[in-house]
């Protein structure tokens, strides 16, 4: 599942089919209770109650097929355990810190990896991580109020979020600050940054460039700037394809200008 679109799927309250006995059916079952989803062990019944989702993890390689195809075909995004061939969609790794939720995701490349990754962040993430997020929600009214324009209100954040900002995501103290940054924090002016990549390969951006690219409100690229250096932008960014060697003026947010790496 080399190109599956990661998503957060809302089932609170909702049916969700596990099908199958033992280790693997127990640990989906408890997955779905932990979204707050009821978990079905039924097909027809789930069908019937209009589920959504089914996990299935029979033993049996041929009834785990035929219960899937029967789920598939009644409109349901299915996923069988271990058969990464028969699923609509894959379960992620979760590091969790209150409303803060992180899934890595391997494509059912390796579970293993996946599992090594969460562990390594979860020793990373502080746990006042999940205070800070309540304490955004909590603001928004507040936030609005005092950002009433969208990008404005976006910049303000990304530079308070930044590393070593006032509301560092990694400072263990950063939600008890947030009254104090709400009540003093000014609009980021606009501004235009230029970037002159050393390649073709994201992965040569360093950090501040990437950070540019992630915050930019409008990406003004060359024509012929790779797809794979555009796919660090933002993906609600604004897209403006200019003539080579091109600047633009400042606008009311931050505008990245990309530009052809060396041939």
């Amino acid at each position: 599942m080399p190109n599956a679109l990661p998503l957060f799927h809302r089932v609170t309250g909702q049916p969700v089919i596990v099908l199958g006995e033992g280790d693997a059916a127990e640990a989906k079952r408890r997955l779905v209770r932990n979204a707050g989803a009821e978990p079905i062990d039924d097909l027809q019944q789930g069908i019937d109650r209009g589920a959504r989702l089914a996990f299935i993890a029979h033993a049996d390689a041929a009834m785990a097929q035929a219960d899937a195809l029967r789920a598939r075909c009644a409109g349901l995004l299915v996923n069988v355990v271990d058969r990464p061939e028969l699923c609509d969609f894959t379960t992620p790794a979760i590091v969790e810190r209150g409303p803060v939720r992180i899934a890595i995701g391997t494509g059912g490349a390796s579970a293993g990896l996946a599992k090594a990754l969460r562990l390594r962040l979860e020793a990373m993430l502080p746990p006042g991580l999940g205070l800070l997020a309540e304490a955004l929600q909590a603001a928004r009214a507040r936030l609005r109020h005092r950002f009433p324009d969208g990008s404005e209100r976006r910049r303000a954040l990304d530079a308070a979020l930044a590393t070593g900002g006032p509301l560092d995501p990694f400072d263990p103290a950063a939600a008890s600050r947030l009254p104090d940054w709400l009540a003093g924090a000014a609009p980021e002016p606009g501004q235009v940054v230029e970037i002159r990549p050393r390649s073709g390969d994201p992965d040569d951006l360093t950090l501040a460039e990437a950070r540019r690219l992630g915050s930019a409100d409008v990406l003004a690229h060359e024509p012929a700037v790779p797809a794979a250096l555009l796919a660090r932008a933002r993906a609600d960014a604004a897209r403006q394809e200019i003539a080579p060697g091109e600047w633009l003026t400042p606008g009311p947010g931050l505008i990245v200008i990309l530009r052809c790496p060396p041939s």
